[in-house]
């Protein structure tokens, strides 16, 4: 059997997260199977925690290491005893060595999360959704506010450590950023501050996470919607709560190394109007099950190509005008924010778009109705 006919397992359970060999933690390591799904050998396999561990053996380099393998069936190979006779060396090492993970206080975050305190981002989400929702976005998401009521996106890994927090200023009418250039933190990070103050030391290194990650143990059966900025994926969230959505925190922020974390999970990325070609190319290679959407890119407008405008952008339109397809005569009147979630499984119909019926089958997705609403 050959090497190219191997895959990492995907998620089902603790019980398809295993023992790393390197880092040793207990649940964080992906081994190969086969198209039957039988492991090779215990070793071969990617540890989950890329940045404080970096493991990665592949079939090919297994292989390699142990040419005498190729011809043999290995499933009959006794792996303990095998392992016993050769050295661990062999196996496959991190091409750099460990590093300590530089986090943030984890109280720190807490305290700063006040629901009864609205930045000015989260006065802007007024427009959209009720307080009620809102608030639950806040906790979900860790939305921390400052005194000058700028928003907190913290970034928590999916072990639950913080590892940063960017602070950002908001047109509370309109949800837009500052980007006035004499105004005092047009953006700006906890670290960064932390280190201004002397509370860590300057030796202190980040290591970004995708913003959003410490939801997916919480919810290991939803599909995952990739959007560039937080924003975005806080306001799909309230509008698409059927998926998981997560950040990368800006367009050049895609990197094999954040996104080792959706290992397992269906994966669709949202691009920017402006990103899609770029993020096509890079996705093209990633090893993980991501499907890049081009919606954007079928149905702006000129006018919105121009405002280089996001899936929340399109969304919110949608839901302001109660369109269900653009250009199309048909209508309807949301009243309850839960509307949109039934509007758009229906725009996901195949009756429109066949190529999403076929996502919709991918993700194992329910229409909620096949009723028009009137």
């Amino acid at each position: 059997m050959t090497p190219h006919q191997y895959s990492l397992e995907k998620y089902s359970g603790k019980r398809s997260r295993h023992h790393c060999p390197n880092c040793g933690d207990r649940n964080s390591f992906v081994r190969y199977i086969d198209e039957a799904g039988n492991y090779l050998a215990d070793n071969v396999g990617r540890c989950n925690h890329e940045s404080s561990c970096g493991y990665h053996y592949t079939p090919s380099a297994f292989f390699r290491d142990h040419p005498e393998l190729k011809e043999k069936d290995w499933r009959e190979v006794d792996w303990k005893e095998y392992h016993a006779r050769n050295s661990p060396q062999s196996y496959g090492r991190p091409d750099r060595p460990s590093q300590p993970l530089c986090l943030i206080p984890i109280d720190l975050m807490h305290r700063s999360i006040k629901p009864q305190y609205p930045s000015d981002f989260t006065t802007f989400l007024r427009t959209l959704f009720p307080q009620q929702q809102i608030t639950t976005l806040i906790l979900q998401y860790n939305l921390g506010v400052t005194k000058a009521r700028d928003v907190i996106y913290f970034q928590v890994d999916i072990n639950g450590n913080c590892r940063t927090g960017k602070i950002m200023k908001y047109n509370p009418a309109t949800g837009k950023r500052v980007k006035d250039p004499d105004a005092k933190f047009k953006i700006n990070w906890v670290h960064s501050i932390l280190k201004k103050t002397g509370t860590l030391d300057e030796s202190w290194q980040l290591t970004q996470c995708l913003f959003g990650e410490h939801l997916l143990p919480q919810h290991p059966d939803k599909p995952i919607a990739l959007v560039e900025s937080e924003k975005t994926a806080i306001i799909c969230s309230g509008l698409m709560p059927q998926y998981l959505w997560l950040a990368t925190g800006g367009k050049s922020q895609l990197s094999q190394e954040k996104l080792s974390v959706l290992a397992g999970r269906k994966t669709i990325a949202f691009p920017d109007i402006d990103g899609y070609e770029e993020w096509k190319k890079k996705l093209s290679s990633a090893e993980i099950d991501i499907t890049v959407s081009d919606i954007l890119q079928r149905y702006a407008t000129e006018e919105q190509r121009k405002a280089h405008i996001d899936i929340a952008d399109l969304l919110i339109q949608w839901k302001q005008n109660g369109e269900l397809i653009p250009g199309t005569p048909r209508k309807v009147q949301l009243n309850e924010s839960n509307d949109i979630e039934i509007l758009l499984e229906k725009w996901f119909s195949s009756e429109y778009l066949p190529e999403i019926h076929n996502l919709i089958n991918d993700f194992d997705l329910t229409p909620v109705t096949e009723e028009w609403l009137i």
